[in-house]
């Protein structure tokens, strides 16, 4: 089992690339199979989230050629099996954007019920509720959604919550269907946009992506196009809050400025200075940081998975904070593990109350799901002595060499397997 092991108290300096939008990345992936022509995708981070539904998508025929780490030319026009059910597939989240774009093109498709991180019930009710306005029968049957359509023809659809999932999904179905969708209280992400720019280079008409209504007209046919995925937001906002934890100064380059809006407004708060340029943002954390509330909301709002990591650099922050999750009831579970490093967090339903403390120390953590193992990581660059973070394989799947990248800040990381190599870790550090 793979482990990252780390010796805190370091100040991170220097410069980082963020690769592209995992989030992004993973719709535009099972979009691909909605035309019969080759698609070339740019900026593909090289993460276990996009590798894993690559592979599902060849195992349905779709023919995958890797041209560099970072980009693919596929081909989907020998599908051959509609079902999409293998042990790779549950275990991710992103399966369920192959409904979707299945049902669009195909009128039917089964996919295996997702998996992901356990941050929290993520039902699927709105996904379907716009499946069905569209025309499709949609049920759950052998842990599978099972979605048919003799045809689809366009709708009126009011999401009862905002949910990226259901847009997306709704969004690509719509597009091969006959007329015009208006989906309303539709999700505003920076990824909704990119998808929609993505279908719209291959001839869909999507218009009002990036507010709270989308309006496509059903076209008949999408055809190939070439396209690079936007960068990542989070993975930014992720090097940001480690700046700011570790009392460093970090730019993060081949950023889209005004998507991490929300991320630099809270970091200005608590004392950090933000300098942005057309795409890159500096972080400096040359003062003691101070104390602030956040709430976790739908995009343009804060983050939900920004949140643990703005909660490990407010726990070093002077006063109490209050961090708010609306978004997933079950965010707060490393909290626990924060609390082995010294930190002071009082979680209560959705809130947590953190009373700063001066420092951490290292400890012996595990990750409960990506971000709040990102976080963690972060809380060991942060803390005095050696921290050892286990199941890193959920931070694998959302951030690409991400011990390399901390590396190149000065960090003293080291992706380890085994306890021998922890020790010798520990003897070459000193």
């Amino acid at each position: 089992m793979e482990q990252y092991v780390i010796k805190g108290g370091n100040p991170l300096v220097g410069e980082v690339e963020i690769g592209g939008a995992k989030n992004a990345a993973l719709p535009i992936l099972a979009a691909v199979v909605m035309t019969d022509e080759t698609v070339k995708i740019e900026n593909i981070p090289d993460v276990r989230d996009t590798n894993v539904l690559m592979q599902a998508m060849e195992e349905i025929g779709v023919h995958v050629e890797h041209l560099d780490r970072h980009t693919v030319k596929m081909n989907a026009s020998q599908i051959r099996d509609l079902v999409v059910d293998n042990d790779y597939i549950k275990k991710i989240r992103a399966s369920y954007y192959l409904i979707g774009a299945l049902l669009g093109k195909y009128r039917r498709a089964e996919v295996a019920l997702p998996g992901g991180c356990n941050i929290g019930s993520r039902p699927i009710d709105q996904h379907i509720k716009g499946f069905k306005a569209l025309g499709a029968d949609v049920r759950i049957a052998h842990g599978k959604i099972v979605a048919t359509a003799e045809k689809l023809t366009g709708g009126h659809i009011y999401m009862d919550v905002v949910s990226v999932g259901a847009t997306i999904n709704v969004l690509m179905a719509a597009v091969l269907a006959e007329g015009q969708t208006i989906i309303e209280n539709a999700a505003k992400e920076p990824h909704v946009v990119d998808l929609a720019n993505f279908l719209n280079s291959m001839g869909a008409n999507i218009k009002g992506a990036g507010t709270d209504v989308i309006r496509i007209k059903g076209v008949q046919r999408l055809h190939g196009t070439e396209y690079s995925v936007i960068p990542d937001q989070i993975e930014a906002g992720t090097f940001m809050f480690a700046a700011a934890a570790t009392k460093g100064d970090v730019t993060v380059k081949n950023v889209i400025p005004k998507h991490l809006e929300s991320i630099s407004a809270k970091l200005i708060e608590i004392g950090c200075e933000i300098e942005e340029s057309d795409d890159a943002v500096r972080v400096v954390a040359s003062k003691p940081l101070s104390h602030t509330h956040v709430k976790t909301l739908a995009y343009p709002g804060f983050p939900t998975d920004m949140q643990p990591q703005i909660t490990v650099t407010l726990a070093l922050s002077k006063g109490t904070s209050i961090v708010t999750e609306s978004i997933f009831e079950n965010r707060f579970r490393y909290v626990d593990e924060l609390a082995k490093m010294g930190a002071t967090i009082k979680v209560e339903g959705n809130t947590a109350i953190i009373d700063g403390v001066e420092k951490y120390t290292g400890a012996h953590l595990s990750a409960p799901d990506l971000r709040a193992g990102a976080a963690l990581v972060i809380a060991g660059l942060a803390a005095e002595g050696y921290t050892v973070v286990d199941d890193i394989i959920y931070i694998q799947r959302g951030y690409e060499d991400f011990s390399k990248k901390l590396q190149g800040l000065g960090a003293q990381i080291e992706k380890v397997k085994t306890d021998k190599e922890v020790q010798k870790f520990k003897l070459k550090i000193g």
